[in-house]
């Protein structure tokens, strides 16, 4: 054998050698497989499908085309007179979506994915494909539910997302850029965040676990392989993702699901309190201890459940059904996923004794006939006073509702309605006519003052 046949005989066995290591699971000191995520991926990865959504639109034309000395000029040739919207043009976008009941083909995703489409497609990692039906939506939360109609499923199991701890390990899986299904991994670096504007019930699941366009509407996981929360939203002020990611938690989408489902919509009760965060001067006039959190009952509608089972202002919210209460919002959230009918236990501060009652959620409907009850075109708008009695702030907003529609927005503060000075919900209820067709609100926008005309 000659020489050169032994180098290449000498390459052959070392490929084959490092080959066949290769085909072996890398193993620790003691010969135990490392641990990996792919078993749990295996199973749940057939229960995260990408969401197509087609829609139409028309794309108008400049009005210049249609004028005669703009054609000579450029030397456009003369034709019949251009309509100013051109046919219609079908657009797609990608997301993606959760199947949690297999045997229905129910697909739980985010509301701002299907959101104004005409035509939704759902595909599967197998590669099949179905049209899905839209059984409801929640905009306020930010959910919508699907249902297709296929066999053999894979569905995955709901965490009680009220048992996530911050350090958990989540895993995220969704459609980025609409690559294909894709599995990243984190912790769970926060709970409770709300306040961030995105939505009208904000409790949020904070992880680093990259999510991305795309990403909206799929799962967050943990290594048992059980949804806790549904991909929502990052903060992303270079455009990418920088580790801070929200998801909606399992526990608030499933209440609306069941809703959706059974009623075809989501209707929240209420209590029937206007609530304020604490702040440093809140906390220093109440004489708080250190640390001490909780809401602050700024007013309470009367013959309110609030009212009747004894809540009152200046009483400060600790716990719901035994959970801290951090911010208004979370409260809010709380609240927002009971049914109307359901009972709350809260625990107040109340002269710097704790007191615990028992309230009814009651429906808004019957809430708002009291004092609260507003001119149509604020129909799907939720108010509460300011601290300082100088308006009223937009703490709610349905995305269907005339007020959205004309521009108003969550966090919008109503100084003056229909050129009256608006204090509190009260006077912005004699400002605002039940049957005025037209609304003239002056409000504030990020320091600046702005007119909103509703119609």
């Amino acid at each position: 054998m000659n020489k050169l046949s032994a180098v290449i005989i000498a390459s052959v066995l070392i490929l084959f050698s490092q080959l066949s290591s290769a085909a072996i699971p890398y193993r620790d000191v003691d010969g135990k497989p490392y641990p990996s995520l792919a078993p749990m991926l295996k199973v749940i990865n057939p229960a995260v499908v990408n969401i197509s959504t087609y829609s139409t639109h028309r794309q108008n034309i400049n009005p210049l085309l249609n004028d005669p000395f703009f054609r000579h000029f450029f030397n456009i040739p003369d034709q019949p007179r251009q309509q100013q919207s051109r046919p219609k043009k079908r657009q797609q976008s990608a997301g993606s979506g959760v199947i949690v009941n297999a045997s229905d083909g129910i697909v739980m995703t985010n509301y701002h994915v299907i959101k104004n489409s005409q035509e939704i497609k759902v595909s599967l990692t197998d590669g099949r494909n179905y049209n899905a039906s839209l059984v409801g939506v929640d905009p306020d939360l930010d959910i919508a539910i699907l249902q297709v109609d296929a066999d053999n499923l894979t569905q995955v199991q709901l965490a009680d997302s009220n048992q996530l701890e911050v350090g958990d390990f989540v895993v995220a899986i969704g459609n980025p850029f609409g690559l294909g299904q894709t599995v990243t991994t984190g912790v769970v670096s926060a709970l409770g965040r709300s306040g961030l504007g995105i939505e009208g019930y904000e409790n949020f699941i904070q992880t680093d676990a990259s999510i991305n366009p795309g990403n909206s509407g799929g799962a967050l996981v943990n290594l048992a392989g059980q949804l806790v929360g549904i991909n929502t939203a990052i903060i992303a002020p270079s455009g990418g993702n920088i580790g801070i990611g929200f998801a909606i938690p399992a526990n608030m989408a499933k209440a609306s699901m069941e809703q959706i489902i059974a009623n075809g919509e989501v209707q929240r009760g209420q209590l029937g309190i206007s609530i304020h965060n604490i702040t440093p001067d809140l906390h220093q006039a109440f004489n708080l201890k250190n640390g001490q959190l909780g809401v602050l009952v700024t007013d309470v509608v009367k013959d309110s459940p609030a009212d009747k089972s004894g809540i009152l202002p200046g009483d400060i919210i600790l716990k719901a059904d035994k959970k801290i209460i951090r911010s208004a919002g979370q409260l809010r959230s709380s609240i927002g996923i009971k049914n109307i009918g359901d009972k709350v236990k809260l625990t107040l501060l109340r002269d710097g004794d704790e007191k615990q009652l028992i309230v009814k959620i009651g429906d808004p409907q019957m809430i708002t006939l009291n004092e609260q009850r507003f001119n149509p075109l604020l129909e799907g708008v939720e108010f509460e006073n300011t601290r300082n009695n100088r308006g009223v702030v937009v703490t709610a907003l349905n995305d269907n509702s005339p007020a959205a529609y004309n521009g108003l927005k969550v966090g919008d503060i109503v100084t003056a309605a229909n050129r009256q000075q608006v204090y509190n919900l009260q006077s912005l209820n004699q400002a605002v006519g039940m049957k005025d067709k037209l609304l003239v609100l002056q409000i504030k926008r990020g320091g600046r003052s702005l007119f909103v005309i509703i119609r």
